[in-house]
C-alpha cells in the first residue's frame, strides 16, 4: 500500500529519490521490473508494487497528484463534521438522505491532537508549519509520529463504514480506558442487532502476520483491546459478543479471520471492506441482540463511557 504514513513511498520501491528526472525514474522501474519478475526468480508481491509505483508516479501528471498528497497528504481536514453535542458526522453527499447510524465521539481526534504537538516539537521551536501534514515532512519524521498520523487516519477509515450501517446501530469513538492502572484507548465500540463490538482500526504500515492470536510485531493491540474490553464490560455491567481488529485491505489475507477466544472474549481480525459484513452478520459464536436489549444495552455503556 502507498497510502498509509508508514508504508514506503513509490519512490522508495523505485529506488529512487522523489527529485529523480523523468529518465532516472524510467529507468530505475525497468530495472525493478527485470529484478522483481517472477518468471525470472523475483518475488510477485515485489513486482506488483512496482508496477503500482510506476502507476503512480511514472507520469508527469500523476507523479504531480502523487506529490501533493500520497495519500495522505490532505488529510489536514480531517473528515467530520461536529454536531451541537460536539459528535462526529460523517461528510456525505448531501443526496444521500439513507439513515445513518448514531455515532458520538471523534474518531481519530486523541491521535491528530498527539501528532500535530509532536510534529511541532519534532521539527523545533521557532519552526513555522505551513502543513504539517505535508508528505515529505511526514516521510522524514520519527517513525513514532508517523504512527499517530496513520492510526488516525484508519480510525477515521472505520469511521466512515460503521456510519454506513444504518440507524439500527450506535457506535462510540476514540474512548478513553483505564485498565491496571495503565491509560488505554478503545477506538471504536459497535452496538447493533449482531452484538456489541469493541474495535482497534490499526495500520502497520504493511502485510501483517498472525500468530497465536496476535499481530506479529506490533506489539499487543489484540491483548490490549480485549482487557480494554473486560474494564468496560466490569463497569457497564454488560457482555461484549467479541473484539475486532480492523486493518487496510491490502495487509490482511484473507479478509476475515477468526482467532478464536482471548481471555474469553471471540477475536477475530478484518479488512476494512469486509468490517461492514462482519458487523452486519456477527462472528461465529456470537449471539444476536434483540430490541429491547439493545436499549438497555446503550443505556449502561452511556453512563460510563468516557471520551479520550
Amino acid at each position: 500500500m502507498f497510502d498509509s504514513p508508514l508504508s514506503d513511498s513509490a519512490y522508495a520501491v523505485l529506488g529512487v529519490e522523489a527529485t529523480a528526472d523523468a529518465e532516472t525514474l524510467r529507468r530505475a522501474y525497468r530495472a525493478k521490473l527485470r529484478e522483481t519478475h517472477p518468471d525470472t526468480g523475483g518475488d510477485a508481491a515485489e513486482f506488483v508494487r512496482v508496477q503500482r509505483a510506476w502507476e503512480l508516479i511514472g507520469t508527469t501528471q500523476a507523479r504531480a497528484g502523487y506529490d501533493s498528497g500520497h495519500g495522505f497528504g490532505a488529510a489536514s481536514t480531517p473528515d467530520f463534521t461536529p454536531d451541537a453535542q460536539s459528535s462526529w458526522r460523517p461528510r456525505t453527499p448531501t443526496a444521500d438522505t439513507r439513515p445513518k447510524a448514531r455515532t458520538s465521539g471523534h474518531p481519530g481526534g486523541w491521535n491528530r491532537e498527539h501528532y500535530l504537538r509532536l510534529m511541532r516539537e519534532w521539527a523545533g521551536r521557532g519552526i513555522d508549519l505551513d502543513d504539517p501534514y505535508d508528505p515529505a515532512l511526514v516521510r522524514r519524521a520519527p517513525r513514532e509520529i508517523q504512527h499517530l498520523l496513520a492510526d488516525a487516519l484508519a480510525e477515521e477509515a472505520t469511521a466512515r463504514i460503521v456510519a454506513d450501517l444504518g440507524m439500527g446501530y450506535t457506535v462510540w469513538h476514540d474512548l478513553a480506558v483505564e485498565a491496571r492502572g495503565q491509560a488505554m484507548k478503545i477506538d471504536h465500540i459497535v452496538l447493533g442487532p449482531s452484538g456489541l463490538y469493541a474495535i482497534a482500526s490499526e495500520d502497520t504500515g504493511g502485510p501483517v502476520r498472525l500468530r497465536r492470536g496476535e499481530i506479529e510485531d506490533a506489539g499487543d493491540p489484540i491483548g490490549t483491546l480485549v482487557l480494554a474490553a473486560r474494564t468496560i464490560a466490569r463497569a457497564a455491567k454488560v457482555r461484549f459478543s467479541g473484539v475486532l481488529v480492523v486493518l487496510p485491505d491490502e495487509d490482511l489475507d484473507p479478509p476475515i479471520v477468526e482467532l478464536g477466544k482471548s481471555r474469553g472474549m471471540l477475536v477475530a481480525a478484518v479488512t476494512r471492506s469486509a468490517l461492514s459484513t462482519v458487523l452486519r452478520r456477527g462472528i461465529t459464536g456470537a449471539r444476536d441482540i434483540g430490541g429491547n436489549e439493545i436499549f438497555d444495552l446503550r443505556t449502561r455503556l452511556q453512563q460510563v463511557l468516557r471520551f479520550a
